[in-house]
């Protein structure tokens, strides 16, 4: 089993690339279903939900050409939906939550779809109720097998609808999108998730023929067209990676650069950085972070002690809790971290007391963190890591620690990170991959 080896405890320096952005990818990757032309998309991220979702779309019947590291050529000209049927389809589509993205373009385009329940990370219940309420707005019909796991949904007719979504869910969003833009007639989604990702995609959909207004709000508007042709797409930089690796300039005192960040695409998050205390500078497009020996976290105006939460877009991204948290901890001052969405991403504190770190975990939503101001640095640990986020969170952790920390189940940070190590040591890491077994607790 795959394990990292950190020493940590070391300032890096350098510049750093981020990725293309996974969230992005899952979903103009399955809207090339939308269309039997060409479709070419490029900073691809070479990361295993991305790759299995390409694997998933070839074996489907989508012609699949790997053009350079970072590029592909989609063509789903013959799509094989019986497919949907097979065990194949079962296994593959139930270990991959990014499989659900391609139900919508499948509805709109052949009227029928059929998905496992998708797979993931275990952070807590992500409801798909979203997905198939917009989809049933549309004049589609759906049942969910318990005994198979398998959602079947009928779609011969799909026709625009004034939808109201019960949460902006930004998978449920661009999935109900996708499955608009060739239904009969117009589409309103209102309570739409406006991400960057979300932009992307709507702008994508646009170049290949769509009719997409409202973009960038929560209120979209789409009149049905009768076919999509092909486009090229680039998709943006992964914001999450990019507010992962403030966070590490921080914790390890780091003079790092993060280069080509698209910052207009970033929203609150760069102001959120800089109320922990960390300063930033733009320059160009790139964000420079000096080595600062101390942050100090901003309080609110009356004085009372700062609340990082969570919201829809343009609030502050759920998958960036974690990074702030870990942050927190080697801070001066106190923060309250609140997890609104999911139920389950606080439990990976326990490891980050195990080092040292002043925590309370007040319940599953809300963490209180009392900064220690590097003035106790972290102690490596050997720890595994229950979910992407939290994972790269404890990487983080260990790698600003004293001593030495092995982190497992480094699977779970692959899913989300590509070459995590490689690109780390550019920056002067001590990180390995090992292969060892996990302690048993």
């Amino acid at each position: 089993m795959n394990a990292f080896e950190i020493n940590g405890g070391k300032p890096l320096r350098g510049e750093i690339i981020p990725q293309g952005a996974k969230n992005e990818a899952l979903q103009v990757i399955s809207a090339v279903l939308l269309t039997e032309e060409q479709v070419i998309i490029s900073n691809v991220p070479d990361i295993k939900d991305v790759n299995k979702l390409i694997e998933l779309l070839g074996d489907l019947g989508v012609r699949v050409e790997h053009l350079k590291k970072d590029t592909y050529s989609f063509q789903a000209k013959d799509i094989d939906l019986d497919f949907f049927m097979s065990e194949q389809f079962k296994a593959k589509g139930g270990s991959l939550r990014g499989s659900i993205m391609i139900v919508g373009p499948l509805l709109a385009r052949f009227g029928k779809a059929s998905i496992p329940k998708p797979g993931g990370d275990k952070i807590g219940r992500r409801r798909l109720d979203t997905h198939f309420l917009g989809f049933e707005k549309l004049g589609a019909k759906f049942n969910y097998n318990s005994k198979t796991n398998f959602f079947n949904v009928d779609a011969s007719h799909l026709k625009g609808a004034y939808i109201l979504l019960d949460e902006a869910s930004v998978t449920g969003t661009a999935n109900v999108i996708m499955a608009a833009v060739l239904a009969k007639g117009i589409t309103t989604i209102y309570n739409a998730a406006c991400e960057p990702y979300i932009q992307q995609l709507c702008k994508m959909l646009n170049r290949m023929g769509a009719k997409i207004s409202g973009i960038g709000s929560n209120l979209l508007n789409i009149e049905g067209v009768e076919k999509l042709g092909g486009t090229e797409h680039r998709l943006l930089p992964d914001m999450i990676e990019i507010g992962s690796f403030i966070g590490l300039a921080a914790m390890t005192g780091s003079e790092i650069t993060i280069k080509d960040v698209h910052y207009n695409e970033l929203g609150i998050i760069p102001d959120i950085f800089k109320r922990m205390g960390i300063r930033l500078k733009l320059r160009g497009d790139d964000i420079y972070i000096p080595s600062q020996p101390h942050y100090e976290i901003d309080t609110f105006i009356d004085g009372s002690i700062l609340t990082v939460a969570d919201a829809p877009w343009p609030g502050f991204t759920p998958d960036l809790l974690s990074i702030v948290l870990v942050v927190a901890t080697q801070a001066k001052g106190n923060v309250m971290i609140h997890q609104k969405m999911f139920e389950s991403r606080l439990f990976f504190v326990d490891k980050l007391i195990d080092m040292g770190a002043q925590i309370i975990l007040c319940d599953p939503h809300r963490a209180t963190v009392m900064g220690l101001d590097k003035q106790v640095q972290l102690r490596g640990i050997e720890m595994t890591s229950p979910d992407i986020r939290a994972g790269v969170s404890l990487l983080i952790a260990a790698l600003s620690a004293s001593g030495r920390s092995i982190i497992h189940n480094i699977e779970q940070i692959e899913r989300g990170y590509q070459d995590i190590d490689i690109r780390l040591r550019a920056l002067g890491a001590d990180i390995k991959r090992i292969n060892t077994m996990p302690k048993q607790h």
